[in-house]
């Protein structure tokens, strides 16, 4: 089992639960992150961190989100790591609470 980063995150890539993560399994889109499932421990101490509670055990993951099981895992592999707690994105409150963000997430990696 893994944990997997769904839509809540897309637009604010809050970081919290980077500074948790015991093992450094996250990686850094310019506007979601995501979890690299060979690397995650399966502690789930990102859960309760994360302010949009986007981060869901693959057997939890909602099913309107299940794509996003392939995604994290696709793009864990093209993404760089991030091992520590950056700032959200500037308009991340503002999409905290929008529904329906699959259209906003870029796949393209965060370079710097």
């Amino acid at each position: 089992m893994t944990y997997v980063v769904a839509e809540p995150c897309v637009k604010c890539k809050y970081t919290d639960c980077v500074d948790v993560c015991p093992v450094d399994c996250f990686r850094e889109g310019v506007n979601f992150l995501v979890i690299h499932p060979d690397e995650c421990i399966d502690c789930g101490a990102c859960v309760p961190e994360c302010p949009t509670e986007a981060i869901f055990s693959e057997d939890d993951l909602p099913e309107k989100w299940s794509e996003y099981l392939e995604l994290n895992a696709r793009l864990a592999e093209e993404w760089p790591e991030i091992d520590e707690k950056k700032d959200p994105l500037d308009d991340a409150d503002e999409w905290k609470d929008v529904a329906d963000k699959r259209a906003e997430l870029s796949e393209e990696p965060f370079a710097g």
